[in-house]
């Protein structure tokens, strides 16, 4: 019989009882932390380590496909970067994760030009990966969610909508180099991040898609707070050499990830029942876009990207 713990969810129960893995063997449940959109739980049968995930209530609202998930969590574990799924329940949309060991990363600990080319490392296999389901695009993704706060007058900042034009030269600025799409992440956070003592391997698929690498890039440098230094290490890292209009496009995305995540936060300070600050989140993601966006920087990176070589 299962061994609860702390953990008491009717919802939990059914999905644990559901998993072939450990039918009928003795089951220790409990919590990961972390997890923003769904409930990650630890689950210990005989000395072995599972990953369960749960998805969060009305999260087809932040345009999150389950579907979408698994098979892009399949794809990107034939890289060796992705955990593989052990098992999955499509009547709960509940999947059973390789638990990988190891430290979860965070913004200190991947501040160095070492972790930075570790970083570009795992990017460029999970990068390698077999197309994913679907395609992610942030500025049309921002379009859905802008849809989404009128339908369900949800609180955005004040003078947002007045950006959007601004917007739209950012999308005509990174248009001009594009990459062709690859298998990305999108939602790069640095607890995303797990050393498996060989290589960072990446987690939690929610919001992956086929995109410009250059995006996931742009957002995890922006998650980790990288400086100009490192972002620039990264690039290069990634690329093998320097890539001035890349960069400037990686830093573009770093800033759209800022105005697209502030929609998501405020969305979620609606509809989440989890105990985060949502406000305090997409405001100071806003904050930190506008005042990037009034600075000189931000002109040359838009110059810099647009440039027709």
């Amino acid at each position: 019989m299962p061994c609860w713990g702390r953990v008491q969810s009717e919802r939990l129960e059914a999905a644990i009882a559901l998993v072939s893995l450990w039918r009928g063997r003795h089951v220790d449940v409990s919590p990961l932390s972390g997890g923003l959109t769904n409930e990650n739980y630890l689950v210990e049968v005989d000395g072995q380590r599972y990953v369960m995930r749960l998805p969060g209530q009305s999260t087809d609202l932040l345009s999150i496909d389950r579907a979408n998930e698994v098979y892009n969590t399949k794809a990107a574990s034939s890289t060796g970067i992705g955990p593989r799924v052990l098992e999955h329940i499509p009547d709960l949309d509940v999947m059973v994760l390789e638990f990988i060991p190891g430290p979860t990363m965070s913004a200190e600990s991947l501040h160095s030009t070492h972790m930075a080319k570790r970083m570009a490392e795992s990017f460029r296999k999970l990068h390698s990966a077999p197309r994913f389901m679907q395609d992610f695009n942030m500025f049309r993704l921002i379009e859905y969610y802008l849809r989404i706060v009128e339908e369900h007058g949800v609180a955005i900042p004040d003078g947002y909508r007045d950006k959007l034009p601004v917007v739209a030269e950012i999308e005509r600025a990174v248009s001009v180099a594009a990459l062709p799409a690859v298998s990305c992440h999108n939602d790069l956070l640095c607890e995303n991040f797990i050393d498996d003592g060989s290589v960072l391997r990446i987690v939690d698929y929610e919001l992956s898609g086929n995109n410009d690498p250059c995006f996931d890039l742009g957002n995890t440098a922006q998650e980790a707070i990288f400086d100009d230094d490192l972002r620039a290490s990264l690039c290069e890292a990634y690329f093998g050499h320097e890539e001035p209009q890349q960069l400037a496009r990686m830093n573009l995305y770093a800033l759209m990830s800022d105005v697209g995540w502030t929609l998501w936060g405020a969305i979620q300070a609606r509809i989440s029942t989890i105990d985060y600050d949502f406000a305090g989140y997409y405001a100071a993601r806003w904050e930190r876009a506008v005042n990037i966006m009034e600075t000189d920087r931000f002109q040359i990176w838009l110059r810099e990207a647009g440039s027709r070589s």
